[in-house]
């Protein structure tokens, strides 16, 4: 809001949305007066007049915007480094790549209009659009401080991804890329060293986000902070970690089923408060439109056992749930020399000795699938509904008695290392496997703790999540490969089977969806027929929003998708 203050001492300032305290520290800072306390309340009272406007006109606008919370900061808006949530999230409203996503994971075009995939699935040919812009930037020396899209900006956003001295931790995107270059402006051709099927969900990350040479150069490692993409929102600013706009981008160049150009909000407000209790107490006042995920300090005040909302909350908040691209699960490092974790018939007895339905709805108020059904969870294509470790206490104290029988071991000890956000659900297996005749004994520990030592192998059993980087079930199998042993890849547990291994890599070649899912539901059979690791759930994505808040969908990478959302004018 814009105002101005005329008064007897013959000036005339100019405001801005300031509140009272700020108008008159401005106004002594400025011509460092002493007022006279008849000047005090004059400006107190115009002041108040111009606060009370600019609140009734931010009030009128609320709809306009959209408000978040992340607690866990941005690192960058840099697309080559949109490596966690945080960054991912911001980033996806600024840039664009050759391809997307829908919320059914399933690929759709982007920058993109159109691809072509040889016979050998090595070549593949891309047809860019021709309407597509960068956001505004001077940079461009242009008339209209923009230019248009091409494919050498994608040989240039390519060639910085895998640049050494960018450090990009998304390089590893382009390891398989063996060429790529523009034909001409619209048409772009890669060549890949050996086939692999998920090529295009790899495009379809972040990572892959088509940037500006200029802008770049203009900004060096500042880009960071001064981001300039071709997204739906362009950048406004950022204070870090104190708040983060971002503003319509009046260019882009998607439209909705109905001709009408995206995006519907004006502007995306982010807010950096440091915990989940106090992010739920401004989501509860209204003041945040979005709650994401269900944490421990405020699950039961929202919702009840079964994972309904509250009678309370009914008319103020939708929730919604849908399956999210995370295995939750306890590691058996294999290479100990623990009898215990060397045993299969004890880790099949762990497997079966606790009940994970009533693990979920007593520890997790109804949020996540029990996973009986091997590592691959459900809302990818290659989830197969394998028979995997139903509870069954009987069988379990059969594995622990042969266990027993076997090695003399009367009892057996098995730690697990946990963070404190997991340490409920491994006191509940510890409390289960008790009845069975297992000992376990629960170390809580930082989660960088746990990081580290799982890299290094100095952890017997953990605790530890299996989110998919992209939309393909190999990503949930890759931490089995034998050649992916830590610290030379994620097989944290040490896994290694001749059959698993030969499957893994023929898959490579298979371009028949229907044929490789066959081959990812024969691995992950072995997988359990093996056990080096307990399931315990696949997430779901659970939000809350505003019941203002319209056109905002679930993913199963729980992505933050805001150029189809909208929210109604409250009364």
């Amino acid at each position: 809001m814009k105002a101005e203050i005329s008064l007897s001492l013959s000036f005339t300032i100019k405001f801005e949305g300031a509140n009272i305290p700020t108008i008159i520290r401005l106004l002594k800072l400025k011509f460092n007066y002493h007022f006279h306390i008849n000047h005090y309340i004059t400006i107190f009272y115009i002041a108040l007049t111009l606060v009370s406007c600019s609140n009734s006109e931010e009030k009128d606008r609320d709809h306009l915007v959209f408000r978040y919370n992340q607690y866990e900061n941005v690192s960058s808006l840099d697309p080559a480094f949109a490596r966690d949530v945080a960054n991912i999230w911001a980033t996806n409203q600024l840039f664009n790549g050759l391809v997307q996503l829908d919320d059914n994971l399933h690929i759709k075009p982007d920058i993109a209009k159109r691809w072509e995939i040889s016979e050998d699935a090595l070549h593949y040919t891309f047809y860019l659009r021709d309407d597509v812009k960068f956001h505004k930037h001077t940079s461009f020396n242009t008339k209209d401080s923009t230019r248009r899209v091409v494919a050498k900006d994608f040989v240039y956003s390519f060639n910085r991804l895998k640049d050494p001295k960018v450090a990009s931790p998304g390089n590893w995107v382009l390891k398989n890329v063996k060429h790529y270059h523009a034909v001409n402006d619209t048409i772009l051709k890669i060549d890949l060293n050996m086939p692999f099927p998920a090529f295009l969900g790899l495009l379809s990350m972040r990572y892959c986000s088509v940037v500006p040479k200029e802008a770049v150069s203009y900004y060096g490692d500042e880009f960071r902070a001064h981001p300039i993409g071709t997204g739906p929102f362009k950048f406004k600013l950022w204070e870090e970690n104190v708040k983060l706009v971002f503003r319509k981008n009046q260019l882009y160049f998607e439209k909705d089923d109905n001709g009408k150009q995206l995006p519907y909000l004006e502007a995306v407000a982010v807010t950096f408060l440091p915990d989940k209790q106090s992010e739920f107490l401004q989501f509860a006042k209204g003041k945040i439109d979005l709650l994401n995920s269900l944490d421990a300090s405020y699950k039961d005040e929202l919702l009840t056992p079964s994972g309904k909302l509250r009678d309370k909350y009914k008319d103020r908040i939708n929730i919604s749930k849908g399956p999210y691209l995370n295995s939750e699960y306890l590691g058996f490092y294999l290479d100990t020399e623990k009898e215990e974790i060397q045993s299969l018939l004890l880790r099949k007895a762990v497997n079966h000795g606790f009940d994970r339905k009533k693990m979920i709805t007593y520890l997790k108020n109804g949020i996540g699938m029990p996973a009986e059904n091997g590592f691959i969870p459900k809302g990818i294509p290659g989830y197969a509904n394998i028979p995997g470790f139903e509870y069954n206490p009987e069988k379990s104290r059969e594995l622990v008695e042969a266990y027993k029988k076997e090695t003399g071991d009367n009892e057996p000890t098995v730690r697990i290392a946990t963070d404190a956000n997991y340490q409920t659900i491994c006191e509940y297996i510890q409390r289960e496997l008790e009845k069975i005749g297992i000992n376990i004994i629960v170390d809580v520990m930082p989660s960088s703790t746990i990081r580290q030592k799982k890299w290094a192998g100095k952890l017997d059993t953990f605790r530890a999540s299996w989110i998919a980087d992209y939309p393909d079930a190999e990503n949930f199998l890759s931490p089995y490969y034998s050649k992916n042993h830590t610290p030379n890849g994620p097989n944290y547990t040490h896994f290694k089977n001749e059959t698993f291994d030969r499957l893994y890599e023929e898959s490579f070649l298979i371009t028949d969806d229907q044929i490789r899912e066959q081959y990812y539901a024969k691995m992950d059979s072995i997988i359990v027929a093996h056990a080096p690791i307990v399931p315990l759930y696949y997430d779901e994505v659970v939000r809350f929003t505003q019941k203002n808040v319209r056109g905002l969908t679930n993913n199963p990478q729980n992505f933050l998708i805001l150029k189809r959302v909208w929210k109604e004018k409250l009364d």
